[in-house]
């Protein structure tokens, strides 16, 4: 008997009784010329006491020149409309970024235009000018279920274009950190650091969701897996691509879960739901009647189970969109429908405050904030050439303190800038923790 061909042997069959093999590969010759490579770059001052010295850097020549360094990262993206060149991503892949290079399948280097970013939902939009591009059609991800099929399509570890398979885990997780408003995608199809950004399709060849992040203790895969559903993701994408910036709707409430003690007060037979601490006067929850003492157990159909999931379903709803919600008042359950209204915050210029604070916006915190406690000044904006942010302050943080005294309103902040200290200290939160910022 002759032997078979060496390449024979390694071959699998392409027929099985009479079927032909099932196989990704038809499906995925339409999808991954539309997932592309972005890498990024970042000009990030470097700060060293002794450079700020004039006589240190007389004596070493450096008169002043600029210190800074380049952080450079990769990433992932999606593109969603071939003809105007749009590319869908993540905030944490692009956001802050002075450079985008976007790689094509095809080996092309495109330079990428910021479009906006969310931060709040971890979503992005760039855009590009290139011919023959392929675009991804997008999905309702409000049809998956928990064991459909999908496969994530990224760049991990920046090997290359990788394709992994693998099933949806759950729906609408939440609580990861990260974000602020979240409702995952749960996967166990390999998602990697540099996948970020990248396409969770279905076996259909469309776009679910735009992969974010992972949950692991070592950093690697370990089959948790997370995606932004494509239901957020092309809805905060069309506000990007129309004012650049997304406009969010508010109840006006503060709300906060549950506990044992205040079931019994209440007289309820459960923990779920969110009791109302506070109403905003003139709010969308003033408007519909909501009341201190009010328990929410529910929004569009939704049953909740916490304030977090309250506010999380708030934030992913924009301005004016109409909302029920299931009330308990006094044992009795109605439906109450509310607006969200634009959220309206006081804004501060911080170059009247100071000439160090130039460039930077400051603000009241937000209705999600301040339900979860938090106590300071937002920074809305930072001018990336402005003092501040060669400093390390950025937009999002809050600022809690200047110098050794606490910060906890607009008001708060004039007064201790109208101090003018000779230097400019500020006690900031982050996401990191807290730290301070010293703007010279």
């Amino acid at each position: 008997m002759a032997a078979l061909p060496i390449g024979a042997r390694a071959a699998l069959p392409p027929v099985v009784n009479g079927q032909p093999l099932p196989s990704l590969a038809p499906m995925l010759q339409n999808v991954t010329p539309a997932v592309v490579n972005i890498s990024t770059k970042t000009r990030v001052r470097v700060r060293n006491p002794f450079f700020d010295d004039p006589v240190f850097r007389q004596f070493f020549g450096l008169n002043g020149s600029s210190r800074e360094q380049v952080e450079q990262s990769l990433g992932s993206g999606v593109i969603v409309d071939a003809a105007k060149g749009y590319i869908l991503t993540n905030n944490h892949v692009v956001g802050g970024a002075d450079d985008i290079t976007v790689t094509l399948q095809d080996g092309r280097n495109v330079k990428g235009t910021l479009v906006g970013t969310d931060p709040a939902t971890d979503v992005a939009v760039v855009k590009i000018n290139a011919t023959h591009l392929q675009a991804l059609p997008i999905a309702d991800s409000s049809s998956l279920r928990v064991g459909d099929f999908v496969v994530a399509v990224g760049d991990p570890f920046g090997l290359g274009q990788t394709v992994t398979s693998g099933i949806i885990s759950a729906l609408g997780r939440s609580g990861l950190g990260g974000s602020s408003f979240q409702n995952f995608i749960q996967t166990d199809a390999s998602i990697n650091p540099g996948n970020s950004g990248g396409a969770l399709v279905n076996l259909r060849g469309e776009l679910v969701g735009i992969n974010t992040m992972i949950l692991s203790p070592s950093g690697g895969n370990v089959g948790i897996g997370f995606a932004i559903p494509t239901k957020i993701a092309s809805e905060v994408m069309q506000q990007l691509i129309a004012h650049g910036k997304v406009s969010r709707g508010s109840l006006g409430v503060q709300t906060q879960d549950i506990t044992p003690n205040i079931a019994k007060l209440l007289g309820l037979k459960d923990n779920n739901g969110a009791v109302v601490t506070r109403v905003m006067p003139g709010s969308a929850a003033d408007h519909a009647g909501l009341q201190v003492g009010d328990v929410v157990t529910g929004i569009n159909g939704t049953t909740l189970q916490n304030a977090d999931q309250l506010s999380n379903a708030e934030g992913l709803l924009p301005a004016n969109s109409t909302v029920t919600l299931s009330v308990l008042r006094k044992g009795t359950t109605r439906q109450v429908n509310a607006q969200l209204a634009p959220e309206k915050l006081a804004m501060l210029d911080g170059g009247k405050l100071d000439p160090r604070l130039a460039g930077v916006t400051f603000s009241d915190l937000n209705d999600q904030q301040a339900s979860q406690g938090t106590a300071g000044i937002a920074v809305a904006a930072v001018s990336p050439a402005s003092r501040a942010a060669q400093a390390g302050l950025s937009a999002g943080d809050v600022i809690v303190g200047i110098g050794n005294r606490r910060v906890t309103s607009l008001r708060d902040l004039q007064g201790l800038a109208a101090l003018r200290p000779r230097q400019l200290v500020l006690l900031v939160a982050t996401d990191e923790g807290l730290n301070y910022v010293v703007i010279q």
